[in-house]
């Protein structure tokens, strides 16, 4: 569907592989962390295990935007474009 000459099927789609990056990049995060706690590399743990954080407070906002545009896309229904 186009809502506002943006192709919304085609925005979701991008919004959901964002997030699948995003999940595979928290998921390296999260094995490399537990490999620097193992050697005991506390300082590099703690900007690991924040960077983990913000990749999780990233995957948030990406589902919100998914959300929002099903919401505005369904809004947006009864507009119709015509070629003047």
């Amino acid at each position: 569907m186009c809502t506002n000459g943006t192709n919304t099927v085609q925005l979701i789609s991008s919004i959901e592989q964002i997030d699948e990056v995003v999940a595979l990049t928290r998921r390296w995060t999260h094995r490399c962390l537990h490999n620097v706690e193992d050697a005991q590399l506390t300082k590099t743990a703690a900007k690991l295990k924040e960077a983990q954080s913000l990749l999780d407070e990233v995957r948030a906002l990406l589902e919100e935007a998914h959300d929002t545009v099903e919401n505005e896309a369904a809004k947006s229904d009864n507009i119709t474009v015509e070629m003047v």
